[in-house]
């Protein structure tokens, strides 16, 4: 019999395809589900970390070490038998929304996190769940989240689990019983603060971020004791108002690099993602974000860097205190954050051993630096960019392109990359093995125009752009740019700066990367299918159907002498809402979010994938061309970056063309206008739109729903 795990005691049903932002589960369940089991203490340290190579057999941390290479020494599964690798086990999740968890792997126990926050313990030989906690999170907080409700993942110390919560908390589990130790509010719950990303144990202490640029906070860094939760420090990414005082000296120097009344908008520069930790410098680097507007002419009108947007910045780990930093974009103004993976690793580079921080951001360069001072040792573009002709190595900028800055011009500019940038969150892997870094590359460039109407909103994202205009002026991309949203996973040698090998995906939002001793790189992604690939080669060895897209990264453990390759697997997130139009042009993808497990010869199965629903008869089409276009225009400002383009659903949230409420005005707008469904995450809109603005969109859904 095929083994699989389902969460006990739990209720599946159908949400109504109503128009929200809504999950197809139950309401979350206060307690945790805990089921009979052995006593496990999960008792890392610091030192235990340190010490990660000395246990291949776990997965101890967020990158497994704190280098983060997300590379493993195990090699059982390897280029010679790797197509034997099978199903071992499946756990169900009880979610349909995005899933973005590292999973964590202690002594027999994966420790995972799954979207809105919840956490799950997980015996890693069967699936059996052990336990879940769920934290509560409002619905309201799925409306003031930039990209969705996702989590990637916890952090484990001492019989700890310790994970943040969307809606800004910091909480610590007992790792045996599931059951809450301790909680801190991390945030300011009256704006919106979201935590999306994973905690990082850097020394004796827990570091975490936050996101919400786009709707005009003020970004910072946080280290809390573990043992109590107490805040020890606290370094905030962009400086607050003058007339209030600084911080410290490091914040008046940072002001000296914006003009205008910046923080009446909160300045951005979010740390919403990744952090790295050198034990024997004793340094946290951590990646900021975006600023608040995008347009730099918005947010800081007389021009300016902008610091610390956009850039990786290194801290004393005991005190917070600033170390330097280093700016992949200055003046930042396409959404071109810093917060992707960073990796640290010892390179000979013209003769030289070096320790060096690597990142390849949004921007498209791939960065070396050198990570105790911060110097620039090299920067490529590892996709082509015309934003940008280069690095200037002797002041570390890049070199824009004339009239890349397209709120200074006023004109519309197509701009590779756009602002899902050329890798994004998604981790990469670096294989001291190979030398090489394996990047989960994509090619998606954006036509910006500046909001020349700009106001900031109460409600939803206030980014300053418009790419709903028709566009005027537009650069030029060149061929080589062609196709357009175009993934692919890359092979890049970071000595010589250059590509090794690529391997295209159909699709161009994809997932994470584990590289192992096994001379392999596993890579999921949006065409539901977990891969491997000789990581020298670039040969495709092995795929499999995972029937949802995979956007997290995989990892390895072994249990009894068999090595496991798991991963999270499950569509959602900002472009997959977004960008429906691209990666859901049939209507049909429907997400189904699990936690799955392969080993050599495994023997498990999944279930059928069920039937895609029949699309229901669509209204009848009303309102005039101009009505029906206004509500075009208003859609994609307020709706799209949920519901989709063109109102064509991503497969995660309602598709508003099948839902029963556009064809009723009184049950649309008690849900846009009045907010009937805000319990699951889909807000009123009274503040920023009328009733008639509400019938224009009514009227433009139902007329892509008879398209």
């Amino acid at each position: 019999m095929p083994r699989r795990s389902r969460f006990p005691a739990i209720a599946f049903i159908a949400c109504a395809p109503f128009l929200a932002s809504c999950d197809r589960d139950e309401p979350p369940v206060a307690s945790p589900v805990v089921e009979e089991r052995e006593t496990r203490t999960a008792w890392i340290d610091a030192e235990r970390i340190r010490n990660a190579d000395a246990e291949p057999h776990n997965w101890l941390a967020h990158g497994r070490t704190f280098s983060e290479q997300r590379y493993s020494p195990l090699d059982q599964v390897n280029t010679d038998n790797v197509g034997n690798l099978e199903l071992a086990w499946y756990l169900d999740l009880d979610t349909s929304r995005g899933q973005q968890a590292t999973p964590i792997v202690v002594d027999g126990v994966l420790y995972s996190t799954s979207a809105w926050s919840k956490v799950q313990a997980v015996d890693a030989k069967t699936g059996r769940l052990l336990w879940q906690y769920d934290p509560q999170v409002p619905g309201i907080w799925d409306v003031r989240a930039c990209c969705g409700v996702q989590n990637r993942g916890a952090a484990i110390w001492q019989g700890r689990v310790i994970s943040a919560t969307l809606d800004g908390r910091l909480i610590a589990l007992d790792a045996v019983t599931g059951e809450l130790i301790w909680e801190i509010l991390t945030t300011d719950q009256a704006q919106s603060y979201t935590i999306t990303g994973a905690p990082r144990i850097i020394g004796d202490k827990i570091i975490i971020g936050n996101g919400g640029a786009e709707y005009g906070v003020r970004g910072y860094v946080t280290a809390y004791d573990l043992e109590t939760g107490e805040q020890v420090w606290r370094f905030y990414t962009v400086p607050g108002n003058p007339a209030d005082g600084f911080e410290d000296d490091t914040q008046a120097m940072a002001a000296e690099t914006w003009t205008g009344e910046w923080w009446a908008q909160g300045g951005g520069g979010t740390a919403w993602d990744s952090f790295a930790y050198d034990p024997e410098l004793n340094l946290v680097y951590v990646g900021t974000g975006n600023g608040s507007p995008w347009p730099r002419s918005i947010r800081s009108p007389g021009g300016g860097d902008n610091l610390f947007l956009a850039s990786i910045v290194a801290l004393d780990a005991d005190s917070g205190e600033y170390r330097w930093h280093y700016q992949t974009t200055p003046g930042d103004t396409w959404d071109f954050t810093a917060t992707q993976h960073m990796i640290l690793a010892d390179l000979e580079i013209d003769g030289q051993q070096r320790q060096v921080l690597m990142q390849a951001p949004k921007n498209g360069f791939f960065f070396v630096l050198d990570r105790e001072t911060g110097e620039l040792i090299s920067a490529e573009n590892f996709v082509p960019v015309n934003w940008a002709t280069h690095i200037d190595m002797a002041t570390g900028r890049p070199v824009e392109a004339i009239d890349a800055r397209y709120d200074e011009t006023l004109a519309a500019k197509k701009i590779a990359p756009g602002p899902a940038g050329s890798h994004n969150w998604h981790p990469m892997s670096y294989n001291p093995d190979t030398g090489l870094v394996y990047i989960p590359a994509r090619q998606a460039p954006l036509v910006y125009k500046r909001d020349e109407e700009f106001e900031p909103r109460p409600i939803g994202a206030n980014l300053g752009v418009n790419t709903w205009d028709p566009p005027g002026e537009i650069i030029d991309l060149p061929e080589e740019f062609m196709p357009e949203f175009q993934g692919m996973l890359l092979a890049w040698d970071p000595v010589e700066q250059k590509e090794a090998w690529r391997a295209g995906q159909p699709l161009f939002e994809n997932g994470g990367v584990l590289s192992t001793a096994g001379n392999l790189v596993f890579h999921g992604t949006a065409d539901d299918r977990l891969k491997a690939y000789n990581a020298q080669s670039g040969e495709q060895l092995w795929s499999t159907d995972t029937q949802s897209g995979v956007l997290a990264p995989p990892i390895t453990y072994s249990i009894d002498g068999e090595q496991y390759i798991a991963v999270v697997a499950g569509w959602g997130g900002v472009y997959a809402n977004l960008l429906g139009v691209v990666l859901n042009a049939d209507g049909k993808r429907e997400n189904i979010s699990r936690i799955l497990a392969f080993k050599l010869n495994g023997d498990a199965e999944l279930p059928a994938r069920p039937a895609p629903p029949e699309a229901p008869e669509a209204p009848a089409i009303f309102g005039g061309e101009e009505q029906i276009a206004a509500g075009g225009s208003l859609y994609g400002k307020s709706c799209a970056i949920c519901h989709g383009v063109a109102a064509i659903s991503g497969g995660v949230l309602p598709d508003l063309r099948r839902s029963p409420m556009i064809g009723s005005a009184e049950a649309f707008h008690s849900v846009v206008i009045d907010g009937a469904m805000v319990d699951r995450g889909m807000a009123g809109w009274s503040e920023v739109l009328s009733d008639e603005d509400a019938e224009a969109i009514r009227a433009f859904i139902v007329f892509m729903a008879n398209q």
